[in-house]
């Protein structure tokens, strides 16, 4: 099993899930790990994880995503 890095951290919910879906949609199997207080969204992220040889694919492709 491959190691997985941390590509993307946001605390927008919405940001994170159109993060995610735009790596799922290149073939890039992303995991979410909520760190979110509960009571307090302000406390903490949403942090998307890739696998370890798809990091620097991923990273073009956020960055792209993002200068648009």
């Amino acid at each position: 099993m491959s190691a997985w890095q941390k590509v993307f951290a946001t605390r927008n919910l919405a940001e994170a899930s159109i993060v995610q879906g735009m790596l799922e949609e290149n073939n890039i199997p992303v995991q979410v790990m909520n760190r979110q207080d509960s009571s307090y969204l302000n406390f903490g992220d949403i942090e998307l994880f890739v696998p370890d040889h798809l990091l620097s694919t991923a990273r073009q492709l956020i960055g792209k995503g993002l200068l648009n």
